[in-house]
């Protein structure tokens, strides 16, 4: 299954950045009020291990002057529920979309919550494969997450598959979706919301925790390249605070991803072994990366095994 690694088997992470809350009537379901029509739940601090790790993802909603498009729905079907409760103390209007930004399960398992006759899923041209292939991983692994008595219809995939870029309209508000070549994952999708110049990264970037290399360590580079393209002025990554320009969203990421390209080619180059490589290559955490002894190892794992054959 090639999309998916130690991310769901190892301790997780998440930094926070708390800002106004939208209403007290979410019953403790923090939800951020971004900007005009824009809401998001910050995720939590917490590891694989605890019974909450459900609720560690970045998600939300959008809201047009017809209907809301859900980003990504949480671990579970029960957070799901906690975020639909949550939007419809904000707006009673019809969901016509749900979101998802690549096939991990902290974005992905919630999606059952939103299930409606007017409600389309969302995702990358792949997305839908990935979740065929993973319903046996996620029903053995995130067996808790799914209900009583889950089966495979608990995990919803999309149906309408975004091969490059499209947009959606909400009623006096459109959204540009971009599909991506592999990268954090290998179905990385972002969504950029034109009436506030507001993207939605995924995980595509990280901020404050450590990113996960899921899939293509010089893929992820390029993505990165092509994100400065974009004209945003505020970044909601997968994972950690909430970022008021690109730039300030990726600097820790691409000094990050820079670091662990050049020094894990030097580290072939040099003809260490993998293993090797994994207790020396940035040991220190120059970075100050949150959960950096717990994926960084894996990360370099992945990108040895992507270089040494170049």
């Amino acid at each position: 299954m090639k999309a998916i690694n130690k991310y769901f088997l190892i301790t997780l992470l998440l930094a926070l950045s708390c800002k106004t809350a939208a209403s007290d009537a979410t019953d403790g379901f923090n939800l951020i009020n971004v900007d005009e029509g824009i809401y998001a739940h910050i995720g939590r601090h917490l590891s694989i291990e605890d019974e909450q790790r459900d609720d560690i993802a970045n998600i939300g909603f959008i809201i047009g002057d017809n209907c809301v498009a859900v980003i990504d729905t949480g671990g579970s079907i029960a957070v799901g529920k906690k975020l639909l409760k949550a939007m419809r103390s904000i707006t009673e209007k019809p969901v016509c979309y749900v979101i998802n930004t690549h096939i991990h399960y902290d974005h992905l398992l919630g999606n059952k919550a939103f299930v409606s006759k007017n409600t389309t899923f969302v995702g990358h041209k792949g997305l839908a494969e990935a979740v065929e292939h993973n319903r046996g991983f996620f029903l053995d692994q995130f067996k808790s997450e799914l209900g009583d008595n889950p089966d495979p219809s608990a995990i919803i995939a999309p149906t309408k598959l975004i091969t490059d870029k499209e947009e959606l309209d909400l009623g006096d508000r459109t959204l540009t979706l971009i599909s991506y070549p592999t990268s954090h994952s290998h179905n990385d999708l972002v969504i950029l919301d034109n009436k506030t110049k507001t993207l939605w990264s995924g995980d595509l970037i990280f901020r404050e925790r450590v990113p996960s290399l899921t899939g293509s360590l010089k893929g992820w580079v390029k993505v990165m390249e092509e994100l400065q393209k974009l004209e945003v002025n505020k970044v909601i990554p997968g994972h950690g605070s909430i970022a008021d320009s690109m730039p300030e969203a990726i600097k820790q990421q691409q000094a990050y991803l820079k670091l662990l390209l050049d020094e894990t080619r030097k580290a072939v180059a040099e003809g260490l072994f993998v293993n090797d490589a994994m207790q020396t290559i940035d040991k220190d955490n120059r970075l100050n990366w949150l959960l950096h002894e717990y994926q960084h190892p894996t990360n370099v794992s992945r990108a040895f095994s992507e270089l040494e054959w170049e």
